[in-house]
């Protein structure tokens, strides 16, 4: 049962998870440009302000200032309506994620009088969440990420324009495609949860362990998928600048429009950021630590730290990913979700089911988890890999040289 609506908390934490994520993403695409000047041996930005902080206000303003400008040959109505999609969607899902210390909902009680003092005491405490305490949780947050998509396609058969259009179709494919080891792989964690409430999936950790131990294949499922549906690198195909001419967005002016389109990426990476620290990494505990000061602020502050540390620490895998891997064709994309994570997820959902049903310790799902992984990478080195398809390149002859003749280039 959801906690008593009260408005003045509820309208706190909108504003202050308005703020923080707006913050936050601002101040990520200068960390993105610092990290690529570290990767690359180079300084970054450096002249706006002390060490160049307040470049992400200079680039705010400009996206403010800049004229926007609409092609003629656009549907124009859908065309403004993309960024707003894309853009609301990313921040829709951040509405049930905990961002801050929980107390998970009462279980049921033997008798209602229990159950009532319970539910008296759970209302009680302060939740940092905008909606807590739904039970639907995990399902909200994956519904609404997967109608992003909503917004990239409307973006690219808005814009008339066949690259932006192909990006668009791209986008659908590999969202679809991934959307499906990314929900599965989240299966085995709600079979022992035994919940969909986020609350309830960080108490149950806090109390038995985090579920990459004890699943660690569905963990790596679930951050390879999540790549994937953030478009971020591997997995930009739908903006590849090199086929695609920057994709579903070359249309939009360098305008707040795509300022939206900028920004939705970068909120979702901070939703799916907090997603993985809730499901797989324990939320804000850590080993007993979140008990320090147990019953006083400092508990609170504490367990703050722990999960926003956790969550940037997967903000920066997602920086420093884009400048080590380089994208892949579209068919090893849609290969590796079909042929490889789609199959993983399924015998991974099936051995936790098996340990689950048998009552076997947790372990025993650890080792099954390390060996599905370690056979799956014997298969795939043994069959070439799951696009192993035999390639023939010839070097056509030079013009003059007759057939069956030995060239030999200097």
């Amino acid at each position: 049962m959801m906690p008593e609506f009260n408005l003045l908390n509820t309208a706190l934490m909108i504003a202050g998870v308005l703020a923080f994520v707006m913050g936050v993403v601002a101040y990520l695409i200068l960390a993105e440009r610092k990290v690529a000047a570290w990767v690359q041996d180079r300084v970054g930005p450096n002249r706006v302000g002390p060490w160049g902080l307040l470049q992400p206000i200079a680039d705010g303003g400009k996206m403010f200032l800049k004229e926007d400008v609409i092609p003629s040959h656009v549907d124009k109505v859908f065309f403004v309506l993309a960024p707003i999609v894309a853009f609301s969607t990313a921040l829709l899902a951040i509405a049930v994620v905990p961002v801050g210390p929980t107390t998970p909902p009462p279980d049921p009680q033997p008798t209602v009088a229990a159950f009532t003092e319970a539910q008296t005491n759970y209302q009680s405490q302060f939740t940092f969440a905008i909606q807590p305490g739904l039970d639907i949780g995990i399902l909200y947050v994956l519904a609404i990420g997967s109608l992003a998509v909503y917004g990239v396609i409307l973006a690219g058969w808005s814009a008339n324009n066949k690259y932006s259009l192909l990006g668009s179709l791209r986008s659908s494919a590999q969202i679809i495609s991934y959307e499906i080891p990314l929900g599965m792989s989240i299966v085995g964690v709600l079979l022992f949860a035994g919940s969909l409430n986020l609350e309830k999936v960080i108490d149950w950790q806090a109390e038995r362990g985090w579920f990459v131990l004890w699943q660690p294949l569905a963990f790596l499922l679930f951050l390879t998928s999540v790549f994937a549906e953030t478009n971020r690198l591997p997995f930009d195909l739908p903006e590849a600048e090199q086929e695609l001419v920057g994709g579903y967005h070359t249309e939009y002016s360098n305008s707040m429009k795509l300022g939206l389109m900028l920004l939705a990426e970068y909120a979702h990476m901070i939703t799916t950021s907090f997603l993985m620290t809730i499901v797989f990494w324990g939320g804000w505990s850590l080993f007993g630590l979140e008990n320090v000061g147990q019953g006083t602020i400092w508990e609170t502050l504490i367990r703050f730290a722990i999960l926003g540390f956790k969550m940037f620490c997967f903000v920066f895998l997602f920086l420093l990913v884009r400048w080590t891997i380089p994208r892949f064709r579209f068919d090893q994309l849609m290969g590796l979700a079909w042929k490889v994570m789609i199959p993983l997820a399924i015998l991974h959902l099936l051995v936790a089911m098996v340990v689950r049903q048998f009552g076997l310790p947790l372990w025993v799902l650890t080792l099954l988890s390390v060996g599905l992984f370690i056979a799956a990478g014997l298969i795939a080195v043994r069959s070439g890999g799951p696009n192993n398809r035999p390639r023939k390149y010839t070097r056509p002859l030079p013009v003059g040289v007759p057939e069956g003749v030995t060239y030999v280039p200097r």
